[in-house]
């Protein structure tokens, strides 16, 4: 598949913070961002990645790097105080960063691998916005678009997958509580779910992906549904409703069709990916 021209969407962002800059759709939604102009806060683990990113789209002075841990709230207020003071308030915040890994509850070494989802895929975009939010709040007339990446996985709990459903399910209830927080304020809150997309958070699945997509894509169609306004953000659209007819089924039989589905690798097999900070599988 041929990605889509990064120009195509007309972006009006001018000043971004984007964690999870290494992976697949971070460095896509980067480039996208780059290439309309704004400056860009890259956040994540691998600085060479990031870099290569940002001078592919010689981006020059508009981007910084940061390799803190996200689910380390000290080490993002540092982040956060360091772009403020640099480049001022940012007008789109995108808490992208995540981790996967299969889950069985009957191994005690799965237990850390659940703590460490939900560090990274919860509390990580709570502590990429917080050290923002009282700021923006000061400054009601200075618009931002608080956006967190959940997906679809948040929407039900899957066989084998449950760290990260009820990681990203949690996330999904935080974001609209925060909506509603900030309903009158400067800050719209953006929740955005997709399905599968070409990463390597994917690439060890055996199962079925419908709707696979290729990450500069999805980053197109999310930056313009985040400019237009939309707050729940499905990405393919077609795979939300193919999500929802699902759960029309009896319990039962949706659960039948589930357990059919080879299940996602735990940390470690093959296929799996790297969890950050997983240093401690004891619980």
């Amino acid at each position: 598949m041929t990605p889509m021209n990064r120009t195509t969407v007309d972006l009006h962002f001018k000043n971004a913070v984007v964690t999870g800059a290494c992976g697949g759709l971070g460095q896509a939604l980067v480039r996208a961002l780059l290439s309309s102009g704004a400056k860009v806060a890259m956040i994540g683990l691998d600085l060479a990645k990031m870099q290569a990113v940002a001078q592919s789209m010689h981006a020059g002075d508009r981007v910084r790097y940061y390799t803190p841990d996200v689910s380390n709230l000290e080490a993002m207020r540092k982040v956060a105080d360091d772009w403020l003071d640099q480049s001022g308030l940012p007008d789109l915040i995108i808490a992208n960063a995540g981790v996967a890994a299969g889950f069985d509850i009957e191994f005690v070494d799965d237990l850390q691998v659940f703590k460490r989802l939900l560090d990274i895929n919860v509390l990580g975009p709570i502590y990429t916005f917080h050290p923002f939010i009282a700021k923006l709040r000061a400054t009601p007339s200075h618009p931002c678009s608080l956006v967190g990446v959940a997906s679809i996985a948040g929407w039900r709990g899957m066989p084998g997958n449950g760290a990260y459903c009820a990681s990203k399910g949690a996330l999904i209830r935080y974001l609209q509580s925060l909506r509603a927080e900030c309903r009158h304020s400067s800050m719209r809150v953006h929740t955005v779910s997709p399905g599968y997309l070409r990463t390597a958070l994917t690439a060890g699945n055996t199962f079925s992906m419908p709707g696979l997509l290729e990450p500069d894509i999805a980053a197109q169609i999310m930056l313009k549904a985040i400019q237009q306004g939309k707050e729940q953000i499905v990405i393919p659209k077609r795979i939300g409703w193919l999500s929802h007819l699902l759960s029309l089924l009896p319990v039962p039989l949706h659960d039948a069709i589930l357990l059919r589905q080879p299940r996602k690798p735990r940390a470690g097999e093959a296929g799996s990916t790297p969890i950050p900070g997983l240093t401690d599988k004891s619980p």
